[in-house]
């Protein structure tokens, strides 16, 4: 696969992650499709590099490095629930 392929598969899996993390997530998130990409693309590096921390195994590509489709799912669950709580303490003040 090439740079392209590898850019297009980045995309669908950050678009799956983040999505079914906003799905299971309770409560309304006002996130349009690319940032919904961008949560799932940002996911994939958490869910990354919470393997590296958690199984202790380095991948040739170092501690940051993007996961399955499992532990980008995992780590787009953690960032979003993340980014709601700083969103809802700045939208408190």
């Amino acid at each position: 696969m090439g740079f392209i392929g590898t850019i297009i598969t980045v995309i669908i899996v950050g678009l799956i992650a983040g999505a079914i993390a906003r799905l299971v997530i309770p409560g309304k998130q006002s996130m349009s499709i690319g940032l919904t990409i961008v949560l799932g693309i940002v996911g994939s590096f958490v869910g990354g590099f919470l393997g590296f921390l958690i199984f202790r195994t380095d991948a040739p590509d170092g501690f940051l490095q993007p996961a399955g489709i499992v532990g980008s799912i995992i780590g787009a669950i953690i960032v979003l629930l993340v980014w709601t709580q700083v969103t809802k303490r700045r939208a408190v003040r």
